[in-house]
């Protein structure tokens, strides 16, 4: 058996050492092209992930406001169905007065009669039908207004129910404009982002591509 000597030795381990070096040297410009795809995939895939929560803010954003404006209106027809039970009780009460004042007349009508007979006079005539006649103009001229006051407090209560309900809409289509301009916006800003993130992978694949046209080895090159 030949020896084998400690300069064979290193230089052996030499050879080997340069030849993972030239393997190594060979392979790195392949290594960076795939850094490169990755790293551009990774910031495409960023972009979509930001796309995607930009996509569930503008859609929280409208659901929000949908319910926001559904309470809105909800509270606002009940507080119109409130005004109108007010009016409603209102009207009564002067249509109630109204009616105690014809009781009123009749009672007093009927005291008057009552004395002209007692005392032996006629009710249908002279000063004691000229009471009674008083009475009943003084009284259905209360009456009128009573029932004036009443057809008034059901009107100003319809309007001011109608004017609770219409405000209440006005409000809601303000505010779901809003927020779908809010919406619009964050899917624009989704848009955007998927974009830069696509002109930033395009941009670190050309690089890597470059890079590694400068520095492979032409492996069939003499």
């Amino acid at each position: 058996m030949a020896d084998i000597s400690g300069s064979d030795v290193l230089g052996f381990a030499g050879d080997i050492f340069g030849g993972i070096q030239s393997g190594v040297g060979a392979a790195a410009p392949y290594a960076n092209l795939f850094l490169a795809q990755a790293q551009a995939s990774a910031r495409q895939a960023g972009a979509y992930y930001q796309q995607g929560l930009y996509e569930v803010q503008a859609i929280d954003t409208l659901r929000l406001a949908q319910i926001r404006t559904d309470q809105d209106q909800k509270y606002a027809s009940i507080q119109a169905g409130r005004k109108l039970q007010q009016a409603e009780m209102q009207a009564r009460n002067y249509q109630m007065a109204g009616n105690t004042l014809l009781r009123n007349m009749e009672a007093t009508n009927a005291a008057v009669r009552a004395r002209a007979a007692a005392n032996g006079i006629a009710y249908g005539e002279g000063s004691a039908a000229a009471v009674q006649r008083a009475n009943v103009q003084a009284t259905y001229r209360d009456v009128g207004i009573t029932d004036l006051n009443a057809l008034t407090a059901r009107i100003l209560g319809f309007e001011d129910a109608g004017a609770m309900i219409l405000a209440a809409k006005e409000q809601a289509d303000l505010t779901m404009s809003a927020a779908e301009a809010q919406a619009k916006q964050l899917r624009l800003a989704g848009d955007f982002a998927v974009r830069s993130g696509g002109l930033l992978a395009d941009v670190a694949l050309v690089e890597g591509t470059l890079d590694f046209a400068k520095t492979v080895v032409n492996p069939f090159k003499t």
